[in-house]
């Protein structure tokens, strides 16, 4: 029976499972080697100690709607999109609303986790900190590892000859990145094309003599807004468009939509290409003294920055349980190693998503604590298999990236919290509406099932309103209010809802899913 858990990790992952741990009785440790919560989104201009964090002008890339913490939505006056000081603040209202802090113990660092000798019918583990110098040992029921996926800088030197050697520039990982001065006109060579590659490219234009990106392969760049304003998460990770994914075939799919291909949100981008003051270039063939050598090549590069994303690495896991998975494809469902005699150790947030793994990692937090309080696990000979199905599965998609419906669905339905559809259908079409229609909000997983929360449905049906009153800052015309307009979608979705409810019912009753599609 489990009861005392240890959460490693004080990030948006270990606030959310200390809370879940919390709803389900049991007792939470959560240890933080910083003095203060929020992990990577608490800046700091510190380069030292190891601990990554954010540059100083970092913005979210989802909107506060579509990656809060399901049962606590984002103040309305907050931005769309929130600068890392608005996050840390929310992520601080979180940990004061469930009054979480008392369970964590800051400036503590975890040297080691190991199973107990009798670990096969226990499943405990002892777990030893280092606080002030001063080393303590522990005996935890479950392990909760909330570390995430950017813990070491990935700086692939062997792939770029003459970097280390010839170089006579100076080059560094974005993890060293904290703002534009040290730059400052200089001919600066980005490389790498993700977010944080096209985030600093557009910054560096400012200030730069010039700034080259290099890009492996190609990539969409989008804009953060949609058409009409409003945030593009939230109109297009809708279940209507997740019905229409998985109805129409994925062949015809491909034409439509590019979500197969590496995508990166970035308004700015476009435009600096444009003009010329970020001019792409292809992967990097070598560097000499200094140039940088593409096929064509650019002469007097002063600084290389590699935005070549990051790679986990688990030292206080014992070697015996780190060899059993060497990347999230080994682990069930993304979190539980299937290997172990029992399932007391859990990776949390250790998944890519096309959305936010803010709300991908509260949700395996809910279902693990699940687990460990009620729940169990289907046996090692059926988990190993299908989590090796799932990795080749995603191995198809070139951006490795999963839906992030399907998988946060998925793992609701696990945890017995994924809405129905066809019974919001019948006892409260408004909220269906919204539901199926809307954009898939963190608020849906509160509708039903174990941690239901009395506010999710006004939560979703006031999400829009949050989403607008940062924009409210003038007064307008009673005349100009759209709401009519409103409406009267809702009353011409009606048929294409009940349409979709008697289409999920039937398919349903076939033993075909929506996430089983998707899996083809």
């Amino acid at each position: 029976m489990v009861q005392r858990v240890a959460v490693i990790g004080a990030g948006v992952g270990g606030l959310a499972s200390v809370k879940c741990c919390l709803d389900e009785g049991l007792e939470p440790t959560c240890f933080e080697r910083s003095e203060d919560i929020g992990g990577l989104w608490r800046y700091t201009e510190s380069r030292d100690g190891g601990r990554v964090s954010v540059y100083r002008s970092v913005i979210t890339n989802t909107s506060k709607e579509m990656s809060c913490f399901s049962d606590f939505p984002c103040p309305e006056d907050f931005p769309n999109f929130l600068p890392h000081s608005l996050l840390l603040e929310y992520f601080q209202m979180y940990a004061q609303h469930f009054d979480l802090l008392r369970h964590i113990r800051f400036k503590t660092t975890a040297l080691s986790v190991r199973k107990r000798p009798d670990f096969a019918t226990s499943g405990q583990w002892e777990v030893v900190t280092e606080t002030s110098g001063i080393q303590e040992s522990h005996i935890f029921d479950a392990v909760m590892v909330c570390t995430g996926h950017y813990q070491e800088p990935y700086l692939p030197l062997a792939s770029f000859p003459g970097i280390d050697t010839r170089f006579k520039g100076q080059y560094l990982h974005s993890r060293e990145y904290k703002d534009v001065e040290a730059f400052r006109g200089k001919r600066v060579l980005v490389v790498g094309i993700g977010n944080t590659g096209g985030d600093l490219s557009v910054e560096l234009s400012r200030v730069a003599a010039k700034v080259f990106l290099s890009a492996r392969s190609s990539t969409w760049v989008f804009s953060r807004v949609s058409d009409h304003g409003f945030p593009l998460d939230m109109v297009r990770t809708t279940r209507f468009n997740h019905f229409l994914d998985w109805l129409l075939p994925s062949a015809l799919m491909k034409r439509i939509k590019f979500w197969n291909k590496p995508l990166e949100g970035n308004s700015e981008l476009p435009f600096c290409l444009l003009s010329g003051t970020v001019v792409l270039k292809p992967n990097v063939k070598e560097f000499t003294e200094s140039s940088a050598v593409f096929g064509t090549t650019e002469e007097n590069i002063d600084v290389v920055l590699f935005a070549t994303g990051y790679i986990f690495s688990f030292p206080f896991l014992e070697d015996s349980v780190r060899s059993l998975f060497d990347d999230n494809r080994s682990l069930y469902k993304c979190i539980f190693p299937p290997q172990l005699e029992k399932p007391t150790l859990a990776i949390i947030g250790l998944v890519q998503l096309t959305g936010s793994v803010m709300v991908g990692a509260e949700m395996q937090a809910r279902w693990v604590t699940g687990i460990f309080a009620a729940y169990t696990l289907p046996p090692v000979r059926e988990m190993r298999p299908q989590a090796e199905k799932s990795w080749r599965d995603l191995s198809r998609r070139e951006n490795l990236k999963m839906s992030f419906i399907s998988y946060t669905d998925e793992i609701a339905s696990c945890a017995g919290v994924k809405p129905s559809m066809l019974r919001l259908l019948l006892t409260d079409p408004q909220l269906a509406l919204a539901v199926f229609f809307g954009p898939c909000t963190p608020y849906q997983y509160r509708l039903m099932g174990r941690g239901k929360w009395s506010g999710a449905r006004e939560a979703i049906l006031t999400q829009w309103q949050r989403t607008l009153k940062p924009l409210r800052t003038r007064v307008m015309d009673d005349s100009s209010d759209g709401s009519d307009g409103w409406h009267w979608t809702w009353l011409l979705a009606l048929p294409v809802a009940l349409t979709a409810g008697f289409l999920l019912s039937k398919y349903s009753q076939l033993g075909w899913t929506p996430q089983a599609g998707l899996q083809v």
